[in-house]
């Protein structure tokens, strides 16, 4: 969505207001012609007309007949100004917003991609070395837990076998039927992919 362009006259509007709440312009003072004013803020004829038109609108000022434009409220002109400020603001947050959502896209993007490469690297890997472990976790309160590798038949049910075993500080490598799985141990093994799901389903189970 574009930035919009606030209007040159709604700009000398503002700065009109400006003078009266500073009290350049005061209440009850008539201001010059327009064409006047025109050329004191550096601007067309239309344009200052325009901006007179809001601020008449907003029953800040009032355009006299033949003697040019009376001051009516210094308070109308400050909440006109407030509101201008207020508007300016709620558009620079809208562009910070838009700016962070931007950003946040071209982040997920980079992690897609990222994503992508570290799941064709791995892939590559699997094919190239198929003897490369998983490692492996179980939940807590598994009730597959405090039980021998024999006694759960851990091959037959998964198609994994186990190389190692990380049973607190201490690695078991080639750990044989009689070993332990107990709560905590982080379990190496190897086979196909499909022995990933079959283990994480075993220990679920």
């Amino acid at each position: 969505m574009p930035k919009v362009k606030e209007p040159r006259y709604h700009k000398i509007a503002q700065e009109i207001a400006e003078h009266i709440v500073n009290k350049q312009f005061v209440v009850g003072e008539k201001l010059h012609a327009r064409s006047t004013l025109a050329a004191t803020f550096g601007v067309s004829a239309e344009t200052a007309r325009k901006a007179i038109s809001v601020l008449a609108d907003l029953d800040i000022v009032k355009p006299v007949h033949g003697s040019g434009v009376e001051v009516l409220s210094r308070e109308k002109a400050k909440e006109f100004l407030d509101q201008a400020k207020e508007s300016r603001d709620l558009q620079t947050t809208h562009g910070e917003i838009k700016s962070l959502i931007a950003k946040q896209k071209e982040d997920l993007g980079n992690l897609e991609e990222a994503f992508s490469l570290l799941l064709d690297q791995t892939q590559r890997v699997r094919k190239n070395n198929p003897m490369s472990p998983y490692e492996f976790v179980p939940e807590a309160n598994s009730p597959k837990l405090n039980q021998s590798i024999g006694t759960l038949n851990f091959w037959h049910n998964t198609g994994a076998t186990i190389i190692a075993i990380l049973h607190e500080d201490e690695i078991v490598l080639s750990p044989g039927p009689y070993a332990n799985i107990s709560a905590g141990d982080t379990i190496y093994f190897v086979g196909s992919d499909k022995t990933v799901e079959a283990v994480q389903q075993f220990f679920a189970n």
